[in-house]
């Protein structure tokens, strides 16, 4: 038995049953015992890869992405170029080799990490020196100004509160204790205004999640864009609504019981967009597109085959397999969604269009 999983056992024991969102906070965020506070969990050592670690193409057509926004919107100067959970720093790396060639781009760039690990903060700080980024933990400790901004499967980590269908209206869902093991259990009928809605698509038995950390942070930043200028691209798997218990832990490349090692596995949720895209109002939401299509429209074959050029045997095999792994439906493809945010008034962004809702 993990200590954290102890510790949580004990806690139940003293004070009754969890939400779901303290749990996911434990287990991923604990000063000492946190999965995030004690390791690098990317690459093959590691537990998950994620889809800069694929290839050096995604970095480099978002980096462009966000170049061409700042290009639509007149080349602001200073601005603040922000990713969220920026991993190994890879995507950043990627992103800033790729803008290097956008005349002035780097020049009135800021960069700005937002990043609670100090482990992969040390990774981050290596992957874009001699650049000296600025580091923070919240969204809200970000200074102001235009804001250009990446979010690579950041959302998917951020603790969700789950909700039952009931009869009459709704129940949460809730980790209890029973024989030294943890258990899932259910909260007593109770009013959630914010699901009077879901009644009507869902149906008795169903399970809704909802992320109220993520609206927060997508508000701020879509308050911020429409003030002031710049673009967001925040990329995660997920659909436009949550239906359906979408609770997992990875640990070593493969599915685990998330109560079974608290600590020692990545504990993630699908991403609703829908509510994030209205919490980012008055700043403009794009359209939810997937993935491959999003890098197709950006490029990424005509990247891929000048990237094949002088490569053979197993480095062109495996170019070839990463190319294939961030775009085809059964991959990254169809799974991984993009949604922009941009000011009301700035030109639409490259590759999306706007939310027809």
């Amino acid at each position: 038995m993990t200590e954290l999983k102890a510790r949580l056992l004990d806690q139940i024991s003293r004070e009754g049953p969890m939400g779901v969102a303290d749990f996911m906070t434990a287990c991923l965020l604990h000063p000492t015992l946190g999965y995030y506070a004690t390791r690098d969990p990317l690459g093959a050592s590691g537990d998950f890869v994620t889809a800069p670690e694929v290839s050096q193409m995604f970095g480099e057509l978002l980096g462009l992405w966000l170049a061409q926004c700042w290009l639509d919107q007149g080349r602001p100067d200073p601005f603040l170029l922000v990713e969220l959970g920026p991993g190994r720093g890879t995507l950043m790396a990627d992103a800033l080799r790729a803008t290097q060639s956008v005349p002035g781009f780097a020049a009135a760039m800021r960069l700005h990490l937002v990043e609670a690990s100090p482990v992969l903060r040390r990774a981050q700080e290596t992957a874009v020196a001699p650049l000296v980024p600025v580091f923070h933990d919240s969204v809200a400790d970000l200074p102001d100004g235009p804001l250009f901004l990446l979010a690579n499967e950041f959302l998917d980590a951020l603790p969700i509160r789950q909700f039952q269908r009931t009869e009459t209206g709704w129940r949460e869902r809730q980790v209890g204790a029973s024989d030294g093991r943890l258990i899932w259990g259910l909260a007593p009928d109770g009013p959630h205004g914010p699901l009077e809605d879901r009644l009507i698509d869902t149906e008795p038995g169903q399970i809704v999640e909802t992320c109220a950390p993520a609206e927060a942070i997508v508000a701020d930043v879509g308050r911020r864009i429409e003030a002031e200028g710049g673009a967001a691209l925040f990329c995660d798997y997920g659909d436009w609504e949550s239906i359906g218990d979408t609770l997992q832990a990875v640990a070593h490349h493969n599915y685990v019981d998330p109560f079974e090692a608290p600590g020692q596995s990545d504990v993630t949720a699908h991403v609703a967009f829908a509510p994030l895209a209205m919490a980012a109002r008055p700043a403009r939401a794009s359209a939810l597109v997937r993935q491959g299509v999003f890098l197709e429209r950006l490029g990424i074959t005509a990247r891929a085959q000048a990237l094949a050029q002088g490569l053979d045997g197993a480095a062109l095999t495996s170019h070839i397999a990463a190319h294939r792994r961030l775009t085809h439906p059964q991959a990254m493809g169809h799974l991984f969604k993009m949604l922009a945010l941009t000011p009301t008034h700035a030109p639409a962004p490259p590759a999306l269009e706007d939310d027809p809702r």
